[in-house]
């Protein structure tokens, strides 16, 4: 027996909103009955771009019922863009939490509301557009598992199952889920930050250079069949040498200041120069 928050039994119990939206504006379908779970969100703009009214229709459990129920109330007199930054999380903490195994309700949630503010403005969400199937049985594209982890911090298999079903059928796909996974979190590690007017020691500002040069210069340079060696730090000014293609690129000149250069005044200290050591 799942552990509902009393707000989730009352939308559950007692919907808003259910029902069929005459001349809708906007509509967004999205899950399938086949899945588990199905969700027709119909809204109703008026000329100041609010949403005026909001209809559903869902296939489901109480979650998401609760979560379509609870939707409807929470875009009603919103202007569509500021429905459109509603979020799976704010869907479960209007509702005072959903248990981890339902967060695909809300998340189903999310997703009908972005098809159906598309459908208004005749566009088609690029999150629905792009993707590869990744799980054949629930229809999850990669694209989509990517954004639910990286919006939700999921980090496990179980995880994105739970937000998604994606890996919930065979488990075929959980291979596949986890080379995603590792592509979110790599996402996620700390680039180094701009320091600004931040004093540093010339240890903290040559570690922050290499950082600098190792995560955000040299894998570009070395795509390109070139590379780059940092000599020396003085003060502001960094002394490299370029190898490799590099080296002999008529365009040298331009990837040093265009590139190198404000790649480590971005991230390091706004004054930086770059100095060219030539062979």
């Amino acid at each position: 027996m799942w552990d509902y928050t009393e707000k989730v039994k009352e939308h559950f119990l007692n919907p808003r909103n259910a029902g069929e939206l005459e001349d809708a504006d906007g509509v967004g379908e999205v899950g399938s009955m086949a899945c588990g779970d199905a969700l027709k969100l119909m809204i109703k703009v008026d000329e100041a771009g609010r949403i005026s009214d909001a209809k559903f229709k869902t296939f489901g459990c109480a979650s998401a019922i609760a979560s379509s129920s609870a939707l409807t109330e929470m875009i009603k007199g919103k202007t569509v863009d500021d429905a459109r930054k509603i979020t799976n999380k704010d869907i479960a903490e209007y509702l005072g939490g959903l248990p981890r195994e339902k967060m695909h309700c809300s998340v189903l949630g999310e997703q009908a509301l972005a098809e159906a503010i598309a459908n208004f403005r005749g566009e088609k969400p690029k999150a629905m557009a792009e993707g590869e199937i990744v799980c054949e049985c629930f229809g999850v594209t990669d694209k989509e598992i990517e954004r639910v982890a990286l919006a939700n911090d999921l980090t496990t298999i179980e995880e994105v199952t739970d937000y998604t079903k994606a890996g919930g059928g065979c488990q075929n796909c959980h291979e596949k889920i986890a080379e995603i996974l590792e592509k979110v979190q790599a996402k996620r590690l700390p680039l180094p930050e701009a320091v600004g007017p931040k004093r540093m020691t010339n240890i903290q500002k040559m570690r922050l250079v290499e950082e600098t040069i190792n995560r955000e210069i040299r894998p570009a340079l070395q795509a390109d069949g070139g590379d780059l060696e940092l000599i020396d730090i003085e003060g502001d000014t960094v002394f490299v040498s370029l190898r490799g293609a590099c080296a002999s690129c008529a365009a040298s000149d331009f990837t040093m200041k265009q590139f190198v250069e404000q790649k480590l005044q971005e991230f390091v200290v706004p004054d930086m120069v770059v100095e060219e050591v030539k062979p």
